[in-house]
């Protein structure tokens, strides 16, 4: 169903399945004269630059096809850079006021052993939003109830025009089955399905930035709270992808000089709800009080407290507050029965 809203609370929640950062890519489109359908997955958010032109006309940041005078629509086919169940979609047409397409629709296909979809006569489409009228120079929501997996879509848009950016806000759904013996997986990586889920403060940076995929590329690309003025501290939880036996920490200070935390604790629990914000909720501690460095790779294994519990969720407290570039929790799956209540 559309949603006017803002699609803030997904980008704060959910990762973006479609992201360049995770791989999403371009893999076809009917025509992009005036812009390239590749713009469709930046990270960044559009810009309009005034005096911008090229040969073709005026420089747009989206995809944008040109004035179609024949029956028909446009169309682009992009493979998601993480499969996953799909919760929301904007459709976003930043700065297309004049030129924005009438409505659209998207399609999906399960193709993971096909990602260039070489053969794509031999998939089935299914619809995930049917035709929708859409407005220019916005955030068009859609929320999505379908519980299926997906690796590609298709966005239909009609008749032509341009749109500046496809979000695709989801969960990654992770073949646990496919992994060697004794393997060690990041469980709190977003590329893997782990998700925050709240923090005390994300004023200067998202929360999700803490479990997004490389090293950050600058201050921006971490999470960093506001300077605390009071008692107390920061902290942040994050649901692991799943539950698993945690061997080994990585704590990232990367571009965080002067205003790293002096400290910090990790602690876990084994939850089936994820409403963990509660002060009664029972925490075990992974990594007691520890000090930080700036601009540093922090590694713990042999400072994890003994624990042979499976954990679904960690909680890394920050004292009293400050930037932290991402965090690594490495563990064994956990994903049989043994967990079950």
């Amino acid at each position: 169903m559309s949603n006017p809203e803002h699609p803030i609370k997904w980008a704060m929640t959910h990762i973006d399945l479609l992201a360049e950062r995770f791989g999403g890519q371009t893999l076809s489109c009917n025509d992009e004269f005036f812009a390239e359908a590749s713009n469709l997955m930046k990270q960044s958010e559009p810009v309009f630059i005034e005096d911008k032109y090229t040969d073709r006309g005026k420089w747009m940041d989206g995809w944008e096809t040109r004035r179609r005078r024949s029956d028909g629509f446009d169309w682009c086919i992009v493979r998601l850079g993480i499969a996953g169940r799909i919760r929301a979609i904007d459709v976003n047409t930043t700065f297309f006021k004049g030129n924005a397409p009438d409505a659209m629709s998207i399609e999906a296909c399960y193709a993971p052993d096909d990602p260039a979809l070489l053969n794509a006569d031999q998939w089935e489409w299914f619809t995930l939003i049917e035709s929708k009228k859409i407005k220019p120079h916005s955030h068009n929501l859609f929320e999505l109830t379908d519980s299926r997996s997906w690796t590609h879509l298709r966005l239909n848009i009609f008749p032509d025009g341009g749109v500046a950016r496809l979000r695709v806000y989801g969960e990654p759904r992770v073949d646990w089955s496919k992994l060697l013996p004794n393997e060690l997986v990041d469980l709190a990586a977003c590329a893997n399905g782990g998700r925050a889920l709240a923090c005390s403060d994300m004023f200067f940076s998202p929360m999700n930035n803490l479990i997004a995929p490389n090293r950050g590329k600058n201050m921006g690309d971490g999470w960093e709270t506001r300077r605390r003025r009071g008692p107390g501290h920061d902290w942040l939880i994050v649901k692991l992808a799943c539950p698993g036996r945690l061997k080994r920490v990585l704590i990232d200070t990367l571009h965080f000089k002067g205003n790293f935390p002096d400290s910090f604790v990790l602690e876990a629990i084994h939850s089936i709800t994820d409403d963990l914000t509660d002060d009664a909720m029972e925490w075990t501690s992974v990594i007691a009080s520890t000090k930080l460095m700036p601009h540093t790779e922090h590694f713990y294994q042999e400072e994890l407290l003994e624990q042979e519990t499976p954990f679904t969720h960690v909680r890394l407290s920050i004292f009293p507050d400050g930037g932290v570039s991402r965090m690594r929790v490495f563990g064994y799956p956990v994903v049989d029965t043994e967990i079950q209540d």
